[in-house]
């Protein structure tokens, strides 16, 4: 998501920091590349005029000329500017309404409607704990009705029995009269589509609108179609009214034109993207933390929110309990990998680390992919649970037999013994000082400079107890603490220039050049 304009903005903008003074002609050579650069991302080129003049205004000032870092304050200028093109604040489903509060979602065939109205259940349904009912009201398409119905059944989504014959708009009366009488919260509608915008479409969308009184309208638009995706919210606001975006395919989009261009164009907010397959994978459009993304600032505050969706509670105190006591067997091992691949795995983590942004590209050419960890997970899942438990037993015979089962070899047998090691070694240290250990220490400095406070026990805050107004507030702290600045480091780790340890920079004990185990990634000349 972002990648390419994220690479582009990132070495353009790298280039203006690292200058004493600016001049005029430097910030213009600098807009230039920016200007090229959105063009490239597929923004429209309306949006780029304004972004560009704008940023021009504001970044030519005397007061910025000759600021003691002139650099960093057109950097400022850019994410305050990207924002603001993006929307300002972000925009979550409006339900404040008389129960049933209808949902019509509209779109084109095969941009993702029926998929989205499931994810936006299940997310209405678990986050907010909504009693949902979901209604199709395709009657051309073959068994659009019965995949509905199968995603309803998989989330466990109240779905609207089928009558054969009706209308839609007979559908979506009969949606929200059963919607009323079954106590249910939130009623979507699930519309048809069609592969090009016509008359029929758009006489039907204003027949169900008049029919079911919908409190949001919300378009679903594939992000890939780019300037497309712009021109079709265009045409369906001005017939139909859409309160708002849900963009579709997004972990697919290396550029990001439509997001950038939809709401300065349309002037309707994206409240939702799709980011994966999985019905969780539907996350909220926050216009500041996108551009922190696309600007490598990171993004800290959506890392502590998928942490506190995927870590398990009880799992994790567990593990706290044999961190104390100094055991760190390789089925906690599995654990820990399986955890960071819910959580998007190693690019995705480091994608909204502050400052890490760029390191996803050396961790690639180390040959640091998520690949990497499931073949360990395959390593780990071939032994028996005696040598899972023992890894002492492991002689030459049994890694013959673990390397057959897992289709690996002995080297990366012995790699990941070496990872598990000298993280048991970390673990003993980090159990064995004093109160709580270092572990407890570290991460508590982290909180404590997040403004999270204690949490558990002075180390790192239960997450799940988080406030939402507190996390929103999280990246501004993280950026007064020095995490939003190039080679500021994380804090709580005494400040160590490389940002994470043993990525090049300095290294916390047991971590080794890189990841534990894990081929050490380039060190800095």
């Amino acid at each position: 998501m972002f990648e390419n304009l994220q690479d582009r903005l990132g070495s353009i903008l790298n280039g203006l920091t690292g200058r004493g003074a600016l001049s005029e002609a430097d910030v213009s050579a600098a807009l230039r590349e920016v200007r090229r650069a959105l063009l490239e991302a597929d923004v429209a080129l309306d949006v780029v005029r304004s972004f560009t003049d704008r940023v021009r205004e504001k970044a030519v000032g005397a007061e910025i000329l000759k600021s003691i870092k002139p650099g960093q304050m057109v950097v400022k200028i850019v994410h305050d500017e990207l924002i603001e093109m993006l929307g300002g604040e972000g925009v979550g489903i409006d339900l404040h309404a008389a129960a049933p509060v209808v949902v019509m979602m509209v779109g084109l065939q095969g941009s993702g409607k029926t998929t989205t109205s499931a994810k936006i259940a299940h997310r209405l349904s678990t986050r907010e704990k909504k009693r949902v009912l979901m209604a199709s009201l395709d009657t051309r398409r073959p068994a659009a009705q019965e995949q509905l119905r199968q995603l309803g059944a998989q989330a466990n989504i109240d779905t609207l029995p089928v009558i054969s014959g009706q209308s839609p708009t007979d559908i979506a009366a009969r949606a929200v009269q059963a919607a009323k009488l079954g106590g249910h919260d939130v009623v979507i509608l699930d519309t048809a589509g069609r592969t090009h915008i016509d008359e029929p479409l758009m006489v039907e969308m204003a027949d169900i609108k008049k029919r079911s009184n919908p409190h949001e309208i919300l378009l679903v638009a594939d992000s890939l179609t780019g300037q497309d995706a712009v021109n079709l919210a265009r045409s369906f606001d001005e017939r139909v009214g859409i309160t708002g975006l849900v963009l579709t395919r997004m972990d697919g989009d290396g550029r990001g034109g439509a997001a950038l261009s939809m709401r300065a164009v349309t002037g309707k907010p994206i409240k939702l993207i799709g980011v994966g397959e999985k019905m969780s994978e539907l996350e909220e459009f926050h216009p500041r933390r996108i551009a922190d993304r696309i600007l490598g600032m990171g993004d800290i505050v959506s890392l502590v929110e998928r942490a506190a969706e995927n870590i398990d509670a009880e799992k994790a105190a567990a593990m706290a309990a044999k961190m104390a006591k100094g055991k760190f067997d390789l089925d906690d091992l599995a654990d820990q990998l399986r955890q960071m691949q819910k959580m998007g795995g190693m690019g995705g983590i480091m994608g909204m680390m502050p400052g890490m942004a760029g390191m996803k590209d050396k961790m690639a050419a180390a040959g640091l992919d998520d690949k990497l960890f499931g073949r360990q997970i395959a390593i780990i899942q071939s032994m028996t649970k005696a040598e899972r438990t023992n890894p002492d037993l492991l002689k030459h015979s049994r890694k013959k037999r673990i390397a057959a089962g897992s289709g690996t070899d002995a080297a990366a047998i012995n790699k990941l013994l070496k990872m598990h090691r000298q993280m048991a070694d970390m673990m003993k240290m980090m159990g064995g000082k004093g109160k709580g250990g270092m572990m407890k220490q570290m991460m508590g400095g982290l909180a404590g400079k997040m403004g999270l406070g204690g949490g558990m026990g002075g180390g790192m805050p239960d997450l799940s107890n988080i406030d939402p107004r507190q996390l929103e507030a999280l990246q501004k702290q993280a950026e007064a603490a020095g995490l939003g600045k190039p080679g500021g480091g994380m804090p709580g780790l005494g400040g160590l220039p490389g940002g994470l340890p043993g990525l090049g920079g300095a290294k916390l004990p047991g971590l080794g050049g890189g990841f534990p185990g894990l081929p050490g990634l380039p060190k800095k000349k």
